[in-house]
């Protein structure tokens, strides 16, 4: 059984930073996207960002483009989101998401991925 755990939210200054990290375990990840997504109070789960396991491709939305970071330690089946300049409309509980084998076109889908954390919160207070 393929499970994905997150950690590292917490509270902080607008123009802080975070790391965030995502331990897969269960399957074979060769072939795998990692992806995080995040959910504000009262809004739909939104695409933050994707890292293709093969090939390394990383994917990101515009929002956080140029501020947000995904890396993967490939040894420890781990994914990280690497979060700078962080706004408060950055508050939200962030999710890490994983499926085997996803196309490029659906790797900021919400549906294309079937597992999923528990989530971590992420606050940044102004």
């Amino acid at each position: 059984q393929v499970q994905v755990v997150e950690s590292g939210g917490g509270l902080v200054q607008a123009g802080g930073s975070l790391r965030l990290s995502c331990a897969a375990s269960g399957g074979t990840f060769s072939s795998y996207v990692m992806a995080w997504f995040r959910q504000s109070p009262g809004k739909e789960r939104e695409f933050v960002a994707a890292n293709m396991w093969s090939g390394g491709m990383t994917y990101y939305a515009e929002l956080v483009k140029g501020r947000f970071t995904i890396s993967r330690d490939s040894a420890k089946n781990t994914v990280y989101l690497q979060m700078n300049s962080l706004k408060p409309e950055d508050t939200a509980v962030y999710y890490c998401a994983t499926n085997p084998t996803i196309h490029s076109s659906f790797v900021r889908t919400r549906g294309a991925y079937n597992y999923w954390g528990q989530g971590t919160q992420v606050t940044v207070s102004s």
